[in-house]
């Protein structure tokens, strides 16, 4: 009997960037919000990517994608046009950047449509773009059983109409604790919560960095998923979107119910592809993993809060 694999399509960004840290540096780094999230999600389910390059765009990151099993068939790649790029420096602490540079190139005009075949998908995730492109890609899916947002501090203060719009249209909500604040003009995490999910998303992720993340859910309920403690964190970049890719891909497997255990199972798996994605420059970690390494590293964060229950009574 064969058995159906449900599709998830990412929306997002596909990048160059130029990375420097405080111990090395990468001047063509292959980066992209849709970019990470598809390599940490391919391990998972079975990805399709929309997004636009040009012609500077490494033919080596296209196979790679296509080695993961990503189905690349909705990467436009314009010929007369460079492929949006990104130069930050991270400081010492390695979780504050500086932005140096920013060339939008094709991605200033990116319009978003999707290919036939991925209309029907039943698993969507809008990456970080502009609230308005996110809107039109939901409109042409068909019936998304599950649809997961991410948005940033720039969307929040020049779009905020557009993201409300689009807000309720979202299962899950991705952001971090900054962006969490300023949506909703919250300075309490759990208040912020709150009042965000009275926008429309069932269920809220708040993404710490090095503190891990948390997950508010439909049900009212609170869960707080570690990150892994790490002696040498070597590129910090795409670590939010490998966290989604990790958390949706899991969501999106057959048999899997998206709510109440399986949430908490994703935002697991979800740490899990950020902590490789952590360890090198790009994508390098997130590439050529195996179903052992990936679950060998799950146990490992399941221990980090495994305790016996215990009573003074």
């Amino acid at each position: 009997m064969t058995v159906h694999k449900p599709h998830l399509v990412v929306v997002g960004s596909v990048a160059i960037d130029w990375i420097i840290t405080p111990r090395a540096e990468r001047p063509e780094s292959v980066g992209g919000s849709a970019t990470f999230f598809a390599m940490a999600a391919s391990y998972l389910s079975q990805v399709r990517l929309v997004g636009v390059v040009g012609r500077d765009f490494p033919d080596y990151a296209v196979a790679d994608l296509k080695a993961a099993g990503v189905d690349v068939s909705g990467l436009e790649v314009v010929q007369d046009g460079l492929t949006f790029r990104w130069k930050g420096q991270y400081h010492e602490n390695m979780n504050d950047r500086t932005t140096l540079e920013t060339h939008l190139n094709v991605f200033e005009k990116f319009q978003p449509r999707l290919p036939e075949a991925f209309r029907g998908s039943e698993y969507l995730f809008l990456a970080n773009i502009q609230p308005r492109l996110q809107s039109d890609v939901f409109a042409q899916m068909q019936r998304p059983r599950l649809v997961g947002l991410d948005t940033m501090n720039l969307w929040i203060s020049i779009a905020n109409d557009d993201l409300k719009a689009v807000l309720k249209n979202v299962d899950v909500l991705t952001l971090n604790d900054e962006e969490a604040r300023q949506l909703s003009g919250e300075h309490n995490i759990v208040k912020a919560a709150r009042a965000i999910r009275a926008l429309g998303p069932r269920n809220v992720v708040i993404k710490r960095g090095e503190y891990g993340a948390l997950l508010f859910d439909a049900d009212g309920e609170v869960f707080s998923a570690p990150a892994l403690p790490l002696e040498d964190v070597v590129d910090p970049t795409g670590a939010g979107d490998s966290f989604a890719g990790g958390f949706m891909g899991y969501l999106a497997r057959p048999g899997v119910e998206p709510g109440g255990a399986s949430l908490r199972t994703a935002m697991i798996y979800g740490s899990v592809m950020a902590s490789f994605c952590v360890e090198g420059f790009s994508y390098d970690r997130l590439k050529g993993l195996d179903a052992a390494t990936i679950q060998k590293r799950f146990e490992t964060f399941a221990s980090l809060t495994n305790f016996a229950r215990a009573s003074l009574t």
